[in-house]
């Protein structure tokens, strides 16, 4: 199933993520009683894909989404756009330099989770008691969102709000600060659930759900991120051992419009192009059905890129790689991975493309190091046949796969001693991509520092890179001269929730800000 249908049960709970005079003064007359709502099986089947439409949104808003807010703090990939001054609140990320407790991008991504965690809380509410036949999955399915927000929250901004109820009124929505090894202990407790009450990915009919598999993986990361790696290892093993999990036999396949949904697939959000967005139908700060940022994404229009001849469509210039990436793809002597990722400009020019820094601003292409991204690119294969096209994108964004389960194995066997297992499963990873496995001297140290150069080539531009810098402890030594210091490893908690947030003072902000 591509599409995640808009829900109309989101209207039941607008208003419970802020703060403001209107709160319980003016509710809405046109919506169904929750009580009676949540006694129908298709009103709670549609309240749960309402979470997963939130999802969608979450990762692909405009220039506000996760998943670029994530990615731009790594070193894998530069903010880019058509200047300096090309959304600036991106730009400041990028460069870690006045990274404002009102930044917009950041603001979006923590009002979009805790919005989801809202419609999380509202399906767990209203189904406990409940004697609906689906209630058990509906409530596996809105925990395992739960979890998987709480533990985006966490990892970008340390101790915040534990919220596991919808406020009722304006009083009701001051809390304070939870620590994260609070946030982590609900995040685990949640997902057990989920383990318990999700079906395989091969009893499941629509393939974009959740399953008890991805429930799994996520634990095994939670844990993993804890430190606890001796406990990851079951959930892992649990993951690996079952045949509906496995890796894509070629690495490129895994972002073919051919291999959605795939078999190495553990979350993944679709989107679709036959709604036709252009123009004069995009929703601007509203959820859209097609994919917008990968237009965001695309080389840069306006004579700077020709990327006809290799299949692509020109876009809005952002995320473009390091060179630092495409040097570590040349050193390892990764070829396949490196063609599914980037193309250097070398490689665009022999197969017919071209580049002109003087058709860019300045005559310089702002934050360019010598090449493009293959990886999410903007394909004409995933945009509608209509010629309906720039704003119109159907690539799905492959939030966790198989491949980051094995190399989070790999690191737990390795932290356990057990090297001998986790090079097998880094092996795993790299034979995919074409390379030799690694020397069966490999050990400890020096076994962990493969594996976390097999992570930077495997998962470059996902979003992945900098949170594990930072957990590694590495994030000053491999982000030297880049700006960065030890305040950019948490993002700053808005100033608009500060403002709403009763409970909350200047004294609750992120070191730094």
């Amino acid at each position: 199933m591509k599409k995640i249908v808009y829900s109309l049960v989101l209207i039941l709970f607008l208003g419970a993520m802020a703060c403001s005079e209107d709160f319980t003064n003016n509710p809405r007359e046109d919506v169904q009683d929750l009580e009676s709502f949540f006694k129908e099986e298709a009103n709670v089947e549609q309240a749960v894909i309402g979470i997963y439409d939130l999802m969608q949104y979450n990762y692909s808003r405009d220039w506000h989404s996760a998943f670029f807010v994530k990615l731009l703090p790594g070193d894998d990939a530069n903010a880019a756009g058509g200047n300096s001054n090309d959304q600036p609140q991106l730009q400041d990320i990028d460069d870690y330099t006045n990274v404002a407790t009102s930044n917009p991008s950041i603001e979006s991504v923590w009002n979009l989770f805790y919005r989801t965690i809202a419609m999380s809380n509202l399906v767990i509410e209203n189904l406990e008691g409940s004697t609906l036949g689906i209630k058990d999955r509906a409530i596996a399915e809105a925990k395992f969102f739960r979890a998987w927000c709480f533990f985006e929250l966490t990892t970008m901004f340390g101790d915040v709000p534990l919220r596991l109820k919808v406020p009722t009124s304006a009083a009701d929505f001051g809390l304070g600060k939870s620590t994260r090894a609070d946030i982590y202990a609900q995040v685990e407790s949640d997902l057990q659930d989920a383990i318990a009450n999700l079906p395989e990915k091969s009893a499941i009919a629509q393939n974009f759900r959740v399953s008890k598999g991805t429930a799994q993986a996520l634990m095994g990361k939670v844990l993993v991120f804890q430190e606890k790696y001796a406990e990851s290892l079951p959930f892992f093993e649990a993951v690996i051992n079952n045949p509906s999990h496995n890796l894509e036999p070629n690495v490129a396949d895994v972002w073919s419009v051919d291999h959605e949904f795939g078999v190495e697939s553990l979350l993944e959000l679709g989107y679709i192009s036959t709604t036709g967005r252009d123009w004069g139908n995009i929703a601007w700060g509203g959820r859209n059905e097609s994919n917008l940022h990968i237009q965001l994404m695309g080389p840069r229009g306006d004579g700077i890129f020709g990327v006809g001849p290799i299949g692509l469509l020109n876009g809005w210039g952002f995320n473009l790689p390091t060179a630092k990436l495409v040097t570590a793809f040349d050193a390892a002597g990764d070829t396949n991975r490196k063609a599914a990722t980037v193309m250097t400009e070398a490689e665009l020019i022999a197969a017919g493309g071209s580049v002109d820094p003087a058709a860019a601003t300045g005559g310089v292409i702002w934050d360019y190091e010598g090449a493009i991204r293959t990886k999410y690119a903007t394909r004409s294969e995933d945009t509608s046949a209509d010629g309906v096209r720039e704003l119109n994108y159907s690539t799905n964004f492959r939030l966790f796969r198989y491949a980051e389960v094995l190399l989070l194995a790999a690191e737990a066997y390795n932290k356990t001693g057990n090297d001998a297992q986790a090079r097998i499963e880094l092996d795993k990873v790299r034979e995919r991509a074409g390379l030799a496995d690694v020397s069966p001297t490999l050990t400890g140290d020096a076994l962990f520092d493969a594996i976390v150069d097999e992570k930077f080539l495997e998962l470059a531009h996902e979003g992945q890179r900098f949170w594990d810098l930072v957990r590694w402890g590495r994030a000053a030594t491999e982000l030297a001269g880049t700006g960065y210091t030890s305040k950019n490893n948490l993002f700053p908690i808005p100033a608009s929730e500060i403002d709403k947030n009763t409970e909350l003072t200047e004294a609750d902000q992120n070191p730094g800000y």
